[in-house]
């Protein structure tokens, strides 16, 4: 089909509460067929497993993933990269960290590695374009030169320190020019940073339908699709009072909207748990370019730290009801997850061994 299911590691259950395996059979289990796999997912995987061993886990989850018929769509994420003021540490990025990504990409099957705009303090990065720009262009060079080569999709995070809209975020994409390095469109960074303002009473921003009118009409004209590697529909919660200092989900030092993002974002649709973005108008739009791939849902939310199984299995039940009124509204055809699997229980949380399809 035109349009492939995928969920993000992380959007069914914290690391370290959730165990990886169990998250990628129950995700399995509901016809997901795609993974953004979180580093921090791997990384709890190696130390409670394999005595922190990435490489050894990473084998283990390739292995787990061809059983369950699911491809990891990317690495992500590659953080707090572009920008830096400190040249050292890009360099060490460079050098240090790219490398064993390229080794661990390859190990699960994946070309692809989620690059997400720099956060990191004002101080520590420059808004220089070109010094952006040419780190990108490093990055997407010394992927190509990888025998297969790599691709970096980049995302402009709603709270990105210098790159905060999605025009930003494909402007420099198009300034480094590399076939291999893309864009990735988000319904919630993008109505969560021009529609959206959690800091403010009514949720919204200023010129909320205007802004975001005008930067649909953009995107409907100017975006290749080409450059578009994959897309994520979530929405967000409205909250009840402002994310100011007073609020539980402030954390000193963190952007309003980042803290927002860490505790409320809900599945598309679910109006009826607070959610209040234009996801249907937003992702209609991304589409509209002609996009068909991976869509993935990228949730983060407090409720994926609480205990139990089940909190696994409802958040890939609400993510694949979504799925379908999503499919239900754009008119997608052949979207409906058409394979299941019967998941063994009685072998715990490490375990769960695929019977067959129905």
């Amino acid at each position: 089909m035109p349009n492939r299911l995928g969920i993000a590691s992380m959007s069914l259950g914290r690391p370290g509460i959730h165990s990886l395996p169990y998250k990628l059979r129950i995700a399995a289990q509901h016809g997901y067929t795609g993974i953004e796999l979180f580093f921090d997912d791997l990384d709890h995987y190696a130390r409670s497993h394999f005595s922190g061993n990435h490489i050894s886990a990473a084998h283990s989850i390739s292995t787990l993933c061809a059983t369950l018929n699911l491809t990891i769509i990317c690495l992500q994420p590659f953080s707090f990269y572009e920008g830096l003021l400190d040249r050292t540490q890009t360099d060490s990025l460079l050098t240090t960290k790219l490398p064993k990504w390229f080794t661990l990409a390859r190990i699960l099957g994946t070309d692809m590695i989620q690059v997400p705009s720099n956060f990191a303090p004002v101080d520590q990065t420059t808004g220089d374009r070109d010094v952006i720009v040419g780190d990108l262009q490093r990055l997407a060079d010394l992927g190509a030169q990888q025998t297969p080569p790599f691709r970096f999709v980049y995302e402009a995070l709603a709270w990105g320190t210098r790159v905060s809209l999605w025009d930003e975020a494909y402007e420099i994409v198009c300034a480094v020019d590399r076939a291999n390095f893309g864009i990735c469109l988000d319904t919630f960074n993008l109505a969560g940073r021009v529609y959206a303002d959690p800091g403010r009473a009514d949720g919204k921003t200023v010129n909320a339908e205007g802004e975001l009118a005008a930067s649909l009409k953009k995107l409907r004209e100017v975006v290749d699709v080409k450059k578009v590697f994959y897309v994520q529909v979530v929405d967000g919660e409205r909250l009840e009072a402002p994310l100011d200092e007073n609020h539980p989900f402030h954390v000193p030092g963190q952007p309003v909207r980042m803290n927002w993002s860490r505790n409320a974002r809900l599945f598309a649709f679910e109006e009826d748990r607070g959610g209040y973005l234009p996801i249907e108008e937003t992702a209609r739009a991304f589409f509209d370019t002609g996009f068909e791939g991976w869509v993935s849902l990228e949730l983060f939310s407090r409720t994926l730290a609480e205990e139990g199984k089940g909190v696994v299995v409802e958040h890939a039940r609400r993510g694949l009801e979504s799925w379908k009124e999503l499919s239900r509204r754009l008119g997608f055809v052949g979207a409906e997850p058409g394979v299941e699997f019967v998941v063994r229980e009685d072998e715990g949380v490490e375990g769960g061994l695929v019977q067959g399809r129905l």
